[in-house]
């Protein structure tokens, strides 16, 4: 049976999702759980692949067993043997040909920047910019970011067959925090970061809004710029087909 977890994160308690060898991550956590609850070596499927320092509200993993599960007792299982700087929200019983990466149809991601005065109790899920940025300005780069483009100047990943994305990005500003929303069916490695360099280069005076066509028609990775720190950013919601 497949079986579907969502689950939500403090990402800077761990050296990203992906397990990598001799460090902490939540993916390796999160099977050395269910290795531990099977009695068996379980893998995991997860639904995004989150940087160092990178948070989630909204992750998700499947996994497979031979096992029928009381989910309530498992999910209670699973919190009371978890990094405590994990919670697993809830569990569900998916079809066998349901999967936790392909279908996916829509990701959400929100990146938070403090405008305001330094405050070291968020430094570690809130970049610390401690300057303003005009609203024209991020109303006139949003125009220019979203849409359907080749991102390829926005990633290192050169394996990619595909670097087109259709991207919707939105902003809120509240107390001094602006709130960038990213909407995409998927993203290309350390894309929305770059963007976000971009965006704070382009504030600091070190590139102009009118750079941004000639980064996407460059598909070089060096002309964009930057990349932003990984913790204000924040995998929000995933939605499935």
């Amino acid at each position: 049976m497949r079986y579907l977890v969502n689950l939500s994160y403090d990402g800077s308690k761990f050296y990203g999702y992906q397990v990598q060898k001799n460090k902490i991550t939540v993916e390796g956590e999160i099977e050395r759980v269910l290795s531990k609850l099977l009695n068996t070596k379980v893998n995991s499927v997860g639904s995004s692949r989150t940087d160092r320092g990178v948070h989630s509200l909204n992750q998700y993993c499947h996994f497979d067993t031979d096992k029928k599960l009381d989910l309530k007792k498992f999910t209670h299982a699973m919190n009371g043997l978890i990094d405590k700087s994990i919670y697993v929200k809830k569990i569900s019983a998916v079809s066998d040909d349901f999967h936790a990466r392909y279908s996916v149809y829509r990701k959400e991601y929100i990146y938070k920047i403090n405008l305001g005065d330094y405050n070291p109790i968020e430094k570690d899920y809130v970049f610390q910019y401690n300057k303003n940025i005009d609203k024209k300005l991020l109303d006139e780069f949003i125009i220019l970011i979203s849409g359907k483009h080749n991102f390829r100047s926005f990633t290192s990943d050169k394996d990619n067959s595909n670097y087109e994305r259709d991207v919707n990005v939105s902003y809120k500003i509240q107390n001094k925090i602006l709130y960038l929303k990213f909407e995409s069916s998927g993203f290309l490695r350390y894309m929305i970061r770059n963007i976000v360099g971009l965006l704070l280069d382009i504030n600091d005076g070190k590139k102009n809004l009118s750079d941004i066509p000639m980064i996407f028609k460059s598909c070089d990775r060096c002309s964009c710029g930057k990349t932003a720190s990984g913790v204000g950013l924040y995998l929000n919601k995933i939605e499935f087909m």
